[in-house]
């Protein structure tokens, strides 16, 4: 997208926010970096120059614009659209593994060298691993310092910084502000509950919240995941301990409040609630695909913006398909229940009723399979896929290889194609992993005259945004997935 010159340019002379995020537009003359959708007077093109990401941007010695403050801009769809080297290694630098494995790390978990991952990640985003993960942390602590009173230490800490004038330059660097006249400019007062903050998530519009929360809530773990005053709340994992965040669907953004155990969290948990909601879509480019066919251009005239709701924890939403087998959503959520109260960890919950995080693999290695109310053949099913995740050989992780995994389930006991895509659908991301034998899906194509393979063969002019079509097909259906719950 950067390196069509004449496309950005009337991108950013509208001040089209559709792309906030795909790229970054430096003015050569003021020397700082702007969205697509900054308010002021575009400058003039020949003035332009156009970056792939912020981090690159900064490498360029460009500054953030204080108006349209590019760092909050929604991510780039690209990353998880794919599944290549390149994508898989954004997803993760997102999740935080540089921060806290570097450079080396990220190259171990996508199994490939060090030099390999700088060249191909330097290619396409034109900042290496090391700086993609400095501008995360930048954007990190100017949230820190703009919704708490944390001293700046503790700021720079939190944020990931090695040390306090590494973190005092980098934001100087940046945002051409010291971290006090930051806070300075902020009108607000800052959150003064330990290790709350309040956050606003963007999304490229429309976004059509139904389906999205209707989900989450109708399949919601009891302890787990609740609604309350309005907004989806749920227990979360992180690297460092446990967090509770509350999110709430408002006009332009999605409304996110974090308490957490441990500061250091901060962008992993932000990070995580996005790819939950699937906020860094591209709505319009899917929209249009899929409006251009007969059976479902009605719908998405309909409810423009649908998104599809993913997960915080692949390994959680695996064990949860597992125990979803051939059962009704309200038997899932029963056995789900149960497996919390017994292995999952206490979670202290002041605002409201959760009470625990869901157990890992970890956590389930060592359960008794008679202390399981379900057949001998899921139960089978449920510790084969234990076995794995606590071996290492299954990773449904951010950064998992999606053909990869597919292969390692499909070999498990137990795991037919509707599992396997339900798992690649919600905990791997592929917008192009399809349903075809789930029920609703099934009765949907019914009503349109498709058969099984008839429904099959026509879904092919959905892709790659199959998982997309899905949720389409289940709104055809009177069911609580489909429907924003009371407040």
């Amino acid at each position: 997208m950067h390196e069509d010159f004449e496309r950005c340019v009337r991108a950013v002379q509208a001040k089209d926010d559709r792309f906030d995020g795909w790229f970054f537009t430096a003015v050569l003359t003021t020397r700082i970096y702007c969205r697509a959708s900054c308010p002021v007077v575009p400058p003039k093109p020949e003035n332009m120059t156009f970056y792939p990401s912020a981090a690159a941007a900064q490498e360029a010695g460009f500054r953030a614009c204080k108006r349209c403050r590019p760092d909050a801009s929604p991510g780039s769809p690209r990353w998880n659209e794919r599944a290549d080297l390149v994508a898989r290694a954004m997803r993760l630098i997102a999740d935080g593994v540089v921060d806290s494995d570097g450079v080396s790390g990220l190259a171990a978990r996508l199994g490939y060298s060090v030099r390999q991952v700088e060249r191909h990640v330097r290619a396409e985003l034109g900042a290496g691993p090391l700086s993609l993960a400095r501008a995360q942390r930048a954007q990190t602590a100017r949230l820190l310092i703009e919704t708490t009173s944390l001293p700046m230490i503790d700021v720079a800490l939190a944020a990931g910084f090695g040390s306090v004038r590494t973190f005092n330059d980098t934001v100087r660097e940046v945002f051409a502000l010291s971290p006090t006249e930051l806070r300075a400019r902020v009108r607000t007062t800052p959150s003064t509950a330990p290790g709350t903050l309040n956050l606003r998530l963007p999304y490229r519009k429309p976004l059509f919240p139904d389906n999205l929360f209707g989900h989450l809530v109708a399949t919601g773990v009891p302890g787990v995941e609740e609604w309350r005053d309005g907004a989806y709340r749920r227990t979360l994992r992180l690297p460092h301990g446990a967090g509770v965040v509350a999110l709430k669907p408002e006009d332009g953004y999605i409304g996110c409040r974090l308490t957490l155990s441990d500061l250091r969290d901060l962008s992993t948990a932000i990070s995580r609630c996005r790819r939950l909601l699937d906020l860094d879509a591209d709505p319009v480019a899917v929209d249009d695909l899929l409006a251009a066919d007969p059976l479902l251009g009605p719908l998405v005239k309909a409810a423009p913006g649908r998104r599809v709701p993913r997960t915080v924890d692949g390994d959680e939403f695996a064990v949860r398909a597992v125990l979803g087998q051939q059962v009704s959503t309200a038997a899932a959520r029963t056995h789900a229940a149960r497996l919390v109260l017994a292995h999952g960890e206490p979670v202290d919950d002041a605002d409201g009723g959760l009470t625990h995080v869901f157990p890992d693999a970890t956590a389930l290695a060592g359960i008794d399979p008679e202390s399981l109310a379900m057949p001998r053949s899921r139960k089978r099913t449920l510790l084969g896929l234990v076995a794995e995740l606590t071996e290492g050989g299954l990773d449904l992780g951010t950064g998992s290889d999606w053909q990869r995994a597919r292969e390692r389930l499909q070999a498990l006991p137990g795991f037919g194609p509707w599992t396997v895509e339900s798992i690649a659908m919600r905990s791997l991301g592929d917008p192009d992993a399809f349903l075809p034998t789930d029920l609703g899906v099934k009765v949907a194509a019914k009503a349109y005259g498709l058969g099984p393979a008839a429904l099959v063969a026509h879904a092919e002019r959905w892709r790659p945004w199959r998982a997309y079509a899905v949720q389409h097909l289940w709104a055809t259906g009177d069911h609580p997935i489909n429907r924003l719950p009371a407040a």
